[in-house]
């Protein structure tokens, strides 16, 4: 049975969003081409038609997630718009962003994984970070342009190595404890 396009491109859209949340929640190695596509409920041998190979999805895939988390942010702006940069704070420092990885941020999920796969892949993560970056300084206080992106490079690397550490260990409490230590010394000065 032929499909139209319309269907394929719907298809697709599916596979990529499912690739971009298993791949966060089991990594890279954990998911294969068929559980992608089973999740989908499509057959293997569909995935062929829609791309080239499982390096091609992943980087497609790790796209597809940086994009939700701009999305994600966007919506935590638009939330507590007098107060954005803690909106993100508070929001990606939670416990149910910690207990969602499938969801969440793909650096957090995948950032030592993705120092090891295909240069595409890179590259997708590298604009992913990139634009990160460039929300995060739009909203961080600092009287130079240098000393706004100074403190949101450090800012994004505070939140997401609490992040990791959160979810790396088995301590309901630490991992709580965690959580809220990077959310008061990332406190904004104004709160």
């Amino acid at each position: 049975m032929r499909v139209s396009r319309e269907q394929m491109a719907e298809n697709r859209e599916r596979i990529l969003d499912t690739a971009a949340t298993l791949f966060r929640e089991r990594g890279f190695d954990g998911v294969g081409v068929a559980d992608v596509m089973k999740a989908v409920g499509l057959t293997h041998g569909g995935f062929y038609g829609h791309f080239s190979s499982k390096d091609d999805l992943v980087a497609q895939a790790l796209g597809r997630a940086f994009a939700h988390s701009g999305q994600w942010a966007a919506e935590a702006k638009a939330a507590k718009p007098q107060e954005p940069l803690q909106a993100i704070v508070d929001r990606y420092l939670s416990p149910s962003h910690r207990d969602d990885a499938g969801h969440g941020c793909p650096v957090a999920a995948l950032g030592s994984d993705t120092a090891r796969q295909s240069e595409a892949s890179r590259l997708a993560a590298t604009e992913g970070v990139r634009a990160a970056i460039e929300g995060l300084c739009a909203i961080t206080p600092g009287a130079t342009a240098d000393q706004r992106r100074t403190s949101a490079i450090a800012g994004y690397a505070t939140l997401v190595g609490a992040l990791v550490l959160a979810r790396m260990v088995d301590d309901a409490a630490l991992s709580d404890e965690i959580l809220a230590a990077a959310r008061a010394g990332l406190r904004s000065p104004q709160s």
